[in-house]
């Protein structure tokens, strides 16, 4: 293992210039992850500082951690499944209940390579968003190429979910 990062450039630029408004607007920020396995916490935290801001992180890969650890209902992962909006506006509410923090994103999908099929290609992911005082909202995305490809574009999609509601709020 070498003494460098293999996090790409541009997601560690975007998550300090996140973190930058996160701090400026006092907010505190919570991640629940299931198909990037802990991606968006390990960026913001190459970030000096972060800890200011990041409460916690959940990583939920399997459905019995995803109801568990952040009280997505049996009944959701049984009738629509753990790739979802249902589930990822649960999880998303989940980690901030849990956490106590202002905002909490998280995500669910197929990375691939295997897994997909007709109906929830490898690609699809969900994001959730959740905010204190706010209901729950979630964001249906499929992105293109390998494994690699999907996670980084959803922790660059979480980034770009999580500036416009800081923007906007």
């Amino acid at each position: 293992m070498s003494g460098g990062s293999a996090l790409p450039v541009a997601l560690t630029e975007a998550a300090a210039t996140l973190l930058d408004k996160l701090q400026a607007a006092n907010l505190t920020l919570a991640t629940a992850e299931s198909c990037t396995g802990g991606l968006i916490g390990a960026v913001v935290t190459a970030i000096p500082g972060s800890s200011a801001t990041l409460l916690a992180g959940y990583i939920t890969y399997s459905n019995d951690a995803k109801m568990r650890m952040l009280g997505v209902p049996e009944g959701v992962i049984a009738s629509v499944g753990a790739v979802s909006d249902d589930c990822a506006r649960h999880m998303a509410a989940g980690a901030l209940r849990a956490s106590g923090a202002d905002l909490a994103i998280a995500c669910t999908g197929i990375a691939g390579p295997g897994g997909g099929s007709t109906e929830k290609p490898v690609g699809l992911v969900y994001i959730g968003l959740a905010r204190k005082g706010a209901a729950p909202a979630a964001y249906r995305f499929v992105f293109p190429g390998n494994r690699d490809d999907i996670r980084a574009a959803t922790v660059a999609a979480a980034f770009q979910i999580l500036n416009e509601t800081v923007t906007t709020r």
